[in-house]
């Protein structure tokens, strides 16, 4: 278990869901519980699962909720292009979103990746360590 705060990927995931809070105020009170609420859920999914992970007692575990924190980035990703596309978001504000979502993915990536390395390492391990027991001296 590890302190997630910690994590770079969990401070700027946490960064984009403030940005997304932002500037979804200035989307039409008719998005309120659509549009509006889809992205703030979204957005709020990536730390939030990245935080669980982190609280979880496997690595393994730990992996499964960087891939569903990877899941909610790209439907942040589809949500700032229909915003754009129904004029609720100009295309720079867009751009700039977009750029912080796939960073945040391409850290999760990379994290997830070294998650489960070391969870198969760990695997691999034990299961040697079962396989031969120890040696003892004569």
């Amino acid at each position: 278990m590890q302190d997630f705060r910690k994590l770079k990927v969990w401070q700027k995931a946490h960064e984009l869901t403030l940005a997304v809070y932002e500037v979804t105020r200035g989307f039409p009170s008719d998005e309120r519980y659509g549009l509006t609420s889809q992205m703030r859920r979204s957005a709020a999914s990536i730390p939030a699962n990245i935080a669980e992970g982190c609280g979880r007692s496997t690595s393994g575990d730990f992996a499964r909720f960087l891939d569903i924190a990877a899941g909610s980035a790209s439907e942040v990703q589809y949500h700032l292009l229909l915003a754009r596309d129904l004029c609720h978001l100009d295309a720079k504000t867009c751009q700039r979103l977009s750029d912080d979502v796939i960073e945040v993915k391409r850290m999760l990536a990379s994290l997830t990746n070294t998650v489960r390395r070391s969870h198969r390492s760990s695997r691999s391990q034990q299961a040697s360590s079962s396989n031969h027991p120890p040696q003892t001296e004569d």
